[in-house]
């Protein structure tokens, strides 16, 4: 069965936009989201597009910061800082990745806790660490929407995360595991450097292919019923009009069979990543009301 991320993101916008339709009515705060993108990366850009197609289907306030790809790491940390100080702005984003001359890690240390919607700032990690409320990354928030909308069963079930990334693979280790639902997994995180992978991926109930391989997860990989979470997005070169296709860590035509849920991509995965940053923005205003 398909976890269907697009059906399931068109369910929660619309709960956010009753939500920001009952602040309005209440004379309350509009939520607004800002997101700053350097120089002109077509992925980069179609992603900021959607972010705020999503922002005018519930009513948020949007606002898009270009800024040139030779801009310095401190003008850039000059913008940053409007940004934390503008009381119109209650979340933003710095699309990543930034350009090599920039320092990313400093960059999203510089984005104030209360305003990092993407849930990236070590205070909001380490938050999360200790099973505080914060800002969960979006992918993981994400994937957490749609193992919970679709009722999946995690208790005690045996999962796989491949890749170990700040922004995916750790924290989706970390929510897996806590003592809520979903989560109480118990949590393998594979990486580059584990060995008999195919072994330990093999007994999975649920796996989470985020490395960003195309195709990397095959159907001898997987046991019949295990559920699969396809976390990648990569363009694979064709001879297509666009010329690429977008591909998945799984090999989706023979791995599905097996599965008894899988996500598709596009559709799965991505869709819940946009709706969880508006999640987080609904959440950075009601914290400040």
């Amino acid at each position: 069965m398909l976890l269907d991320g697009k059906k399931v993101s068109q369910e929660i916008l619309e709960e956010i936009k009753l939500a920001v339709d009952a602040r309005k009515q209440a004379g309350k705060k509009v939520p607004h989201l800002a997101a700053v993108i350097v120089g002109n990366d077509g992925a980069s850009k179609t992603y900021v597009e959607s972010k705020i197609r999503a922002c005018e289907k519930v009513g948020f306030i949007s606002s898009h910061v270009k800024l040139d790809e030779s801009i310095s790491e401190q003008a850039l940390l000059s913008e940053i800082e409007k940004l934390n100080n503008d009381a119109s702005v209650d979340g933003f984003i710095i699309q990543l990745p930034l350009p090599k001359h920039i320092n990313e890690q400093k960059i999203i240390e510089a984005v104030s806790p209360q305003k990092d919607v993407d849930g990236f700032h070590p205070i909001n990690v380490g938050k999360l660490c200790l099973g505080m409320k914060t800002f969960v990354s979006a992918t993981p928030f994400g994937i957490m929407q749609l193992l919970k909308r679709y009722k999946i069963e995690t208790a005690g079930k045996n999962c796989v995360v491949i890749g170990r990334s700040n922004i995916v693979g750790s924290p989706m280790s970390i929510l897996l595991s806590k003592n809520d639902y979903p989560g109480n997994c118990t949590v393998t995180l594979c990486h580059s450097k584990t060995q008999n992978l195919k072994d330990i991926v093999s007994k999975a109930d649920i796996i989470v292919a985020a490395l960003g391989k195309a195709e990397f997860l095959t159907a001898d990989m997987v046991k019949q019923g295990a559920v699969v979470i396809d976390v990648g997005i990569t363009r694979v070169s064709d001879n297509s009009a666009k010329g690429y296709t977008i591909k998945g860590d799984v090999k989706f035509d023979e791995v599905a069979p097996k599965c008894s849920y899988i996500t598709p991509v596009p559709g799965g995965v991505g869709p819940m990543t946009i709706v969880s940053l508006m999640m987080n923005t609904l959440q950075a205003v009601e914290v400040s009301d």
